[in-house]
């Protein structure tokens, strides 16, 4: 059967392990924590694939390889593949990953000489999972890494000779404001969410201009430059312009763009737009409960267990979207290994949602009931060596709500303890912190839409049995009480604080976080 014809049999399934033997990859942003968990998984499941070349920005080759050694090489994620090949480990390692200089934000990526030029000629599938995840930043920044950043990856790719497909790793969250059941469908150039729903209730919609807004970014950093808010007010710029046409964040708004952009520039070449929700640790591969760094939820889990969250904003009976890491690098690779090897007359943009919203809701009161058995059990330790025993958590309907419950119990733990003027003062500025920090969960707490994954579920259906084992990615199967008590928590004790379950959580002091250095989400 052809697979040129696009049609796939239970017995020869799509082909990915075929597929990845003797190909090459360029991937971006591969220090991250999705990139980093694809490139274990083609490693461990296709030791014979081709070069793996990876952007790496740094400031030298040596800086560059060190990075490589450092983040990616001697992570405890690739603990499998350090056990398969023994003293062996390093020398393939070093002869699949190869370091490149460079830099998404400048145009031929920051590539010079040779190498650019062997990337160009040898690459079949470019990965860019470069981004700015910050969901508040700059509008500057996030323009220049998550909508600039992908047209100059695009525009390299249209360099290279064999490329097979392009593949963008963005979020199910460009979908902004839009309700009810969300297709897969693919941003077109001047898209707005606002035109789409009809906020206004007007017949002229704003318009949206990627090229004006780029150009509104640069021109709004130019003029700031001697303004001493001009980070204040370069992010109020993108927080204004996201909500203009339908988008919540910044973050969101200019992924969006970006998709707008890859769907212009990309010519000829085949596009596969990979839009996960909030990714957190791996279910099962290489071995369960691997996380880097803090995602969406788990400030608010580790705040909850040490005793200084028992109150927070959100729906008991609304849906998170939640969804493990390695499964969205199966879907990924079942995805790359599918338009990789269909020629087709007119190269199209197929989206892929890896979500659990409609096939596997986690409802937000059963994750709590969850995290407070798991933290009933298993409790942080106060700086005396007592555990600290935490209620289930309480929510509000709104921020108002909150907001008035926190500024109530401050006056009350005021008046009780001091008429200080001092101590109330720091009341309110605790008080704007939290908000600032439920701020950031607002549009995952109260979101109204439920992303549609039935292109993700087509690509199960053409898979084998031995795919579906080896490279599976069926929401469905997810036990949520199993992952958040056994695996996504613990993972998260002990990949991220580095602490041992029972041990006393250092700086278990510290107070609500707030402040620019916050507001970094990772979906």
């Amino acid at each position: 059967m052809s697979k040129n014809s696009a049609q796939y049999s239970k017995q020869y399934g799509i082909g990915i392990e075929k597929f990845l033997v003797g190909k090459s990859f360029f991937v971006t942003g591969a220090t991250g924590f999705l990139a980093k968990v694809l490139i274990e998984k083609i490693l461990r499941t296709a030791p014979e694939v081709g070069k793996i070349f990876l952007l790496i920005k740094a400031e030298s080759e040596e800086a560059a390889s060190k990075r490589l050694k450092d983040e990616v090489i001697n992570a405890e994620l690739f603990k499998c593949l350090q056990q398969t090949y023994g003293e062996c480990y390093q020398d393939f390692m070093l002869n699949k990953l190869v370091p490149v200089v460079g830099n998404i934000s400048e145009s031929n990526l920051g590539l010079e000489g040779d190498l650019a030029k062997v990337i160009a000629n040898e690459v079949d599938v470019i990965i860019n999972s470069a981004a700015n995840t910050t969901l508040h930043e700059r509008y500057d920044i996030a323009i220049d890494i998550n909508t600039r950043g992908p047209s100059h990856v695009m525009n390299f790719a249209k360099k290279c000779k064999k490329i097979k497909v392009f593949v963008h790793m963005s979020t199910a969250y460009v979908n902004g404001k839009r309700q009810g059941r969300i297709m897969e469908k693919p941003f077109y150039m001047g898209d707005t969410i606002a035109r789409e729903l009809n906020f206004n209730n007007s017949k002229i919609e704003p318009k949206l201009d990627v090229e004006k807004e780029i150009e509104l970014a640069m021109k709004s950093k130019k003029a700031l430059e001697n303004d001493e808010d001009a980070r204040k007010k370069m992010k109020e710029l993108g927080l204004e312009r996201a909500r203009k046409y339908g988008w919540e964040v910044t973050y969101v708004f200019t992924k969006a763009m970006g998709e707008m952009m890859i769907d212009t520039l990309k010519e000829n070449i085949p596009v596969v737009i990979i839009r996960p929700s909030l990714i957190h640790s791996t279910y099962k591969e290489p071995f369960a409960g691997w996380i880097q760094g803090n995602r969406i939820l788990d400030l608010m889990i580790l705040y909850y267990g040490r005793g200084q969250l028992n109150e927070f904003v959100g729906d008991p009976s609304g849906i998170l979207d939640v969804v493990p890491v390695d499964m969205v690098v199966n879907a990924t690779l079942a995805a790359i290994a599918k338009h990789g090897q269909v020629v087709i007359q007119k190269p199209e943009v197929k989206v892929y949602q890896i979500v659990s919203s409609v096939t596997n809701p986690l409802v937000t009161k059963y994750l709590l009931s969850f995290l407070h058995e798991y933290f009933d059990s298993s409790p942080f330790l106060d700086s005396k060596g007592s555990p600290i025993r935490v209620p289930l958590m309480k929510l509000f309907s709104s921020m108002e709500d909150f907001s008035a419950h926190l500024l109530d119990g401050a006056m009350q733990r005021s008046i009780i303890g001091s008429s200080n003027g001092e101590l109330l003062a720091q009341k309110q500025y605790e008080i704007l912190r939290r908000k600032e920090f439920a701020n950031v969960y607002l549009p995952y707490g109260f979101y109204a839409g439920r992303f549609d994954c039935s292109n993700t579920l087509g690509l199960m259906q053409i898979m084998n049995e031995e795919e579906k084992k080896k490279f599976g990615f069926d929401m469905g199967s997810i036990d949520w009480k199993h992952y958040i008590t056994n695996v996504h928590v613990p993972g998260l004790m002990r990949n991220v604080m580095k602490e041992k379950r029972g041990e006393t959580l250092v700086g278990a002091g510290n107070k609500i976080p707030g402040g620019p250095k916050f507001y970094k989400s990772k979906l």
